[in-house]
């Protein structure tokens, strides 16, 4: 096996640019919709005191937590020493940063008050799982930093192994940590369950994997550079998997609370009733986002065809923000029950499903968070290292290795 060489990207050609340029606008749109927001108040969006989590939590929590999925490719070449995923590595560090500070960038111009974030940083209330957070973001990006400068500077490179297990630990920590916000969470029929951070983990998986599959086909795409079928086949067929993963805990979570009778009316409101969240559940999350993909990255013959495979992967993306924007804007809409087997009504909306319809200024944010991550992707890849220039099969080595 040849030993795979990495360099940066040239990033002169009119397409990189234009690749540039339009990410700059979005996420140039995502500022002036936060500045919006901030200045009008909050009242110019879709959110209510009933849908407090809008349109720009889904693309924060979406982004968070694919950032751990991203790291899958560097924990599995680190990890479990599988030797066929050590050249990507880097990127995947990179991307996982990178996800992250999107995601965060959407959640903190998404306050109101953004510099109330340093009240946040500075006093911490352990019995919150908010609070939990903020350490877990903070440490994200110190290990995996750290992890990065192991495999970036070559006198650092006996490292690399340990810091793969301080990421690895943390990322499942951090994907505990943001599934646990919804499984902690009493205050709504849809959550409050212990299933919630395990589901996260595997959903980071499936996210991340699906992300950092159609960025290494589009870069080796667009630079020239070969990406060998081995690699490949090996990413598409690990993504399968994951996929496959989330749908077993989606059924455990939605049989789980069928199995209890306090959750019956919020499971027909889910699957049934729920108008736009059911549709979104059936045909965005299931059916586009997860048996339609399984179909192209296994089918004898589509699973070969790298347009499908990419096609299957942007469906796996999409099906992920359908699946975020049922748990937590469904999980919001439905109400809580405060007094089973009886019907309650108030001034303040109580027992009345809550209505909302996302804003262009919270997509735009939401946007421009995604725009961000990958903007600090593209410049990274041409300034630093971080892709081997070629990923012919013979520089991959054998899956038995």
């Amino acid at each position: 096996m040849k030993k795979a060489e990495f360099s940066k990207i040239e990033g002169l050609s009119a397409g990189y640019f234009l690749v540039i340029a339009v990410l700059g606008l979005f996420a140039l749109a995502g500022l002036g919709a936060a500045y919006y927001m901030e200045h009008n108040g909050h009242f110019v969006t879709g959110m209510n005191n009933q849908i407090v989590w809008g349109m720009p939590h889904v693309f924060a929590v979406f982004l968070i937590v694919a950032a751990s999925g991203a790291l899958n490719v560097a924990s599995i070449s680190s990890v479990f020493n599988k030797k066929a995923h050590k050249p990507l590595a880097r990127f995947s560090g990179l991307l996982a940063i990178a996800l992250l500070a999107g995601g965060l960038m959407v959640l903190v111009l998404d306050l109101g008050r953004p510099d109330r974030l340093v009240i946040a940083m500075t006093y911490y209330n352990f019995k919150s799982i908010f609070a939990w957070n903020i350490i877990l973001y903070n440490g994200f990006f110190v290990i995996v930093g750290l992890y990065l400068w192991t495999m970036l500077d070559r006198t650092k490179t006996q490292y690399s192994r340990t810091a793969g297990f301080f990421a690895f630990a943390w990322r499942l920590i951090l994907t505990t940590g943001t599934g646990s916000i919804f499984g902690f969470l009493v205050a709504r029929q849809a959550y409050d369950a212990a299933i919630m951070a395990p589901m996260f983990i595997v959903m980071s998986f499936s996210f991340g994997m699906a992300i950092f599959l159609l960025l290494v086909m589009g870069i080796y795409n667009g630079t020239n550079r070969t990406l060998g079928e081995h690699i490949f086949q090996r990413l598409k067929n690990l993504l399968g998997i994951f996929v496959i993963g989330v749908l077993y805990f989606v059924a455990v979570y939605h049989l789980t609370n069928l199995y209890a009778t306090e959750h019956h009316g919020v499971e027909r409101f889910i699957l049934l009733d729920g108008g736009i969240y059911t549709k979104l559940f059936w045909i965005g999350q299931i059916l586009l986002g997860s048996l339609v993909p399984l179909a192209l990255f296994f089918h004898p013959t589509w699973g070969k065809n790298r347009s499908l495979v990419g096609i299957g992967a942007l469906l796996v993306i999409l099906g992920g923000l359908a699946q975020m924007y049922v748990i937590i804007i469904g999980g919001q809409a439905y109400p809580l029950v405060m007094f089973p087997g009886k019907e309650v009504s108030s001034s303040f909306f109580d027992g009345v499903v809550a209505s909302y319809s996302p804003s262009m200024p919270e997509v735009l944010l939401g946007l421009g968070g995604a725009a961000v991550a990958l903007i600090i992707v593209m410049l990274a890849i041409r300034i630093l290292q971080f892709m081997p220039a070629s990923l012919a099969d013979e520089y991959v080595t054998s899956h038995t290795e």
